[in-house]
């Protein structure tokens, strides 16, 4: 891998974040936040420093040969601690415990990078090594020690990340669990990443060389394995984002019969609400449902309470269950009600009776029966035909 094949990675971590960073300016308190910002942080260090021309400078500047190897090091183990308190913060439950389990996973990994560093210290890594360092000083004293460490430290959080990740999605449904089967495939990469690498320590220190496997078939597994990670924790929100926005554009298609049908009740002279092309469709939802309530209060005086348990009764006569025949009684009793205020344009006539007003306890969900009703139903229109509508 060249180090265009890092850099491309980074950057997109980096446009990542730049998405995120004003989110938590408003709200740095969230640790879920915190640990999502954390996680593309230093991913896209991971790549950006591992990548051989930043390789090459970083010991360059730094005037000690091969510093850029702990420092890689160091930053892969920070890393993989991010992902796991993402884990678990994006999991949830209660704030002790969840701060609890963080805090052991951060404190465990400060200790390893520790470690590392002052491995790093003690050893001597004279010849500097842009791609094969794991392999050429796996036997070194110290350094190699340094080596084995950061690999276990990241077989480690691959492991439980995993373990955590598989049994989750064995808990929940929709784009979360897809998302954390993707993880889980993303983390399969890395655990070949570990292999390969390992493989090829393991070889040295038994005298043979397979530092093919460590030089050019494990870079491309860890880049894979972190794209297809970051996808994971990625999909969910966004996808998610996606389908709520859908469900709520469809919301607004499917009051669209009921809001048609009511809005004759409206009075003459009543200027129409435009919103502008723009809006959002929460807004645009809540606008269309407070235009067919106006719209019942201007048909209250002419709804029938009589005709709406006749259209309830034969809905239920012809099988519907309690949640659809009131629906459909409701529905019946607009269009009929609707017929009445078409037939008194001045409006003069007022109910002899109590004035009936629509049982919506549910909400949106009953304006949406009643939309669908109106549109669909036999009984409402055999009503629309006894009245004339």
């Amino acid at each position: 891998m060249n180090g265009k094949d890092y850099y491309i990675p980074a950057a997109a971590m980096a446009v990542s974040l730049a998405f995120k960073l004003p989110a938590l300016r408003h709200n740095w308190r969230d640790p879920l936040l915190r640990s999502v910002v954390a996680l593309l942080t230093l991913a896209g260090a991971v790549f950006t420093f591992a990548a051989p021309p930043t390789i090459a400078a970083v010991n360059r500047w730094s005037g000690v040969v091969n510093v850029s190897a702990p420092l890689v090091y160091c930053l892969i183990t920070a890393f993989s601690a991010s992902c796991l308190v993402l884990m678990v913060n994006w999991r949830g439950g209660p704030a002790e415990r969840t701060q609890g389990i963080s805090r052991r996973w951060i404190q465990g990994y400060s200790v390893v990078v520790i470690a590392l560093v002052v491995l790093f210290a003690l050893g001597e890594a004279p010849q500097e090594r842009l791609r094969d360092f794991d392999t050429y000083y796996a036997n070194t004293p110290y350094i190699g020690h340094m080596i084995a460490l950061y690999l276990l430290a990241h077989l480690v959080a691959a492991v439980v990340m995993v373990v955590l990740c598989w049994r989750w999605s064995l808990q929940v449904r929709g784009w979360l669990r897809v998302g954390l089967v993707i993880i889980v495939i993303g983390y399969v990469f890395n655990l070949a990443y570990d292999a390969t690498k390992m493989t090829a320590v393991v070889a040295r220190w038994t005298g043979h060389d397979l530092d093919g496997l460590s030089t050019y078939a494990a870079p491309p597994l860890a880049s894979l394995g972190a794209l297809i990670s970051a996808m994971g924790f990625v999909v969910p929100l966004v996808c998610q984002r996606l389908s709520d926005h859908w469900q709520i554009w469809a919301t607004y298609r499917r009051l669209g019969p009921l809001w048609h049908e009511v809005q004759i009740s409206a009075p003459s002279g009543t200027p129409s609400v435009q919103m502008a092309w723009w809006s959002a469709a929460e807004l645009r939802v809540i606008q269309r449902e407070s235009d067919i309530h106006d719209g019942f209060l201007h048909l209250g005086p002419y709804f029938d309470k009589g005709l709406r348990d006749g259209a309830y009764d034969s809905a239920v006569a012809e099988g519907a269950d309690e949640e659809t025949a009131r629906a459909v009684a409701e529905a019946a009793m607009v269009a009929a009600a609707v017929r009445a205020r078409s037939a008194d344009p001045d409006g003069r006539i007022i109910g002899e009776d109590e004035e009936t007003f629509l049982d919506t306890a549910d909400g949106p969900r009953d304006l949406l029966r009643i939309s669908h009703a109106l549109r669909h139903s036999p009984v409402v229109q055999a009503v629309r035909r006894e009245v004339g509508v």
